[in-house]
């Protein structure tokens, strides 16, 4: 599943029918501007949430706050 850097993560649903879990995993989505996240399973359950976070920068060396497309 692959989720665009330009569309904000939103649910349908309220979010006190959210476990845990899921709770963090659109939070981590949320916050990412640049990177990937990782979801590892183990016997059909959850066990870690990895994140991974890219700083990017323009030709002089500044910080880009935009979505690169």
């Amino acid at each position: 599943m692959s989720v665009s850097s330009t569309a904000p993560v939103r649910a349908d649903f309220k979010e006190r029918d959210l476990t845990e879990i899921e709770r963090q995993i659109l939070t981590s989505l949320q916050q990412i501007r640049f990177g990937s996240l990782e979801i590892v399973i183990h016997d059909s359950r959850v066990v870690q949430i990895e994140r991974s976070e890219k700083l990017r920068f323009d030709a002089k060396g500044k910080a880009l706050n935009e979505s690169l497309s």
